[in-house]
């Protein structure tokens, strides 16, 4: 098999996946739309009205990884993320990915105290971060004895992340890994004590992608995946960013606090076709939608829908 490959027999239930001796997820994930002809197709639907190419987030991706590079990260660095659903996201953890470093995304609902531990926890290099969430952020950096060498914005201030990306090179080779090497991190919630970094390999986007994602909720290049759990929960990786990539489908971030109201207003503008939500919100979108007398009545378009999908 030729390096970064992935061979999928679909005549087999579950999907057979053998993956190339030499595989870095991020070429299957990223580069391969190139190649598949998807250069100019979006990719990414931002709330705030921007969007990006298949060929832009590879451009971008590849500026990421030479930029956390020419910062000094070296293969199996730790990477800490609190950043806000975004193409910046994309670019910081596909890009760590390519470069052999360790994306970290953490919940960015967290308070300064958790981000400390998970700091200290992580091991971490580096800390790349939105300046929506510079409260509590700074404070967690102040508690510790230690403070990892790279702290940066990602946008706001000189010499933030995205405006070195821009000066980056575009070509980057993606770091030699295989499927079973460590790829990513995800911290679990806490609720049975400190929080536990669980460790994912570069096999395992692809597994879940093409078994649940194609295979389970037939995720198809046609589509438009709307997450309202965001990127940093399992959950919200999955729905809002892997999927979509893998299927060569489109996406659509939302960075704000997700209420029947604003969800509602994303999926009528947006016109996604699979819609994931948590029951909770389920909850509050049902009763907003059963209170037709009241003042507050709304009636979304939801005609654009083919799957709504419910976790968490």
């Amino acid at each position: 098999m030729q390096k970064n490959t992935v061979s999928i027999d679909t005549s087999v239930i579950p999907a057979k996946i053998e993956f190339a001796p030499e595989f870095n997820v991020a070429v299957s994930f990223i580069d391969r739309h190139l190649q598949e002809g998807r250069k100019d197709k979006v990719i990414i639907r931002e709330t705030g009205g921007e969007e990006i190419t298949y060929g832009q987030l590879a451009e971008r991706v590849n500026q990421s990884g030479n930029v956390l590079k020419n910062l000094g990260l070296n293969s199996g660095d730790r990477l800490l993320m609190m950043v806000k659903d975004s193409a910046e996201f994309f670019y910081l953890f596909w890009g760590a990915i390519k470069a052999g470093i360790i994306p970290v995304p953490l919940n960015t609902l967290l308070r300064a105290k958790d981000y400390a531990f998970m700091i200290e926890d992580s091991g971490c290099a580096a800390v790349i971060y939105s300046p929506e969430f510079r409260i509590e952020v700074e404070p967690a950096l102040e508690l510790l004895s230690t403070i990892p060498e790279i702290i940066l914005l990602t946008e706001g201030e000189s010499e933030c992340f995205l405006d070195q990306m821009q000066s980056a090179e575009s070509k980057l080779e993606a770091t030699p890994a295989n499927a079973t090497d460590d790829c990513f991190w995800l911290y679990s919630s806490g609720t049975t004590g400190r929080p536990k970094g669980a460790v994912h390999s570069h096999r395992a986007m692809v597994v879940t992608s093409q078994h649940y994602g194609k295979d389970t909720l037939g995720v198809r290049e046609d589509d438009i995946c709307f997450s309202a759990a965001k990127l940093f929960f399992a959950y919200g990786l999955g729905n809002g960013m892997t999927f979509p990539l893998w299927s060569g489908a489109s996406c659509v971030l939302f960075p704000a606090r997700p209420t029947p109201e604003s969800t509602f207003d994303v999926i009528e503008r947006f016109k996604p076709t699979l819609y994931f939500g948590v029951p909770t919100l389920y909850a509050a979108q049902l009763q907003a939608l059963e209170s037709s007398e009241s003042e507050t009545s709304i009636s979304p378009n939801l005609s654009s829908l083919r799957i709504s999908v419910s976790a968490g």
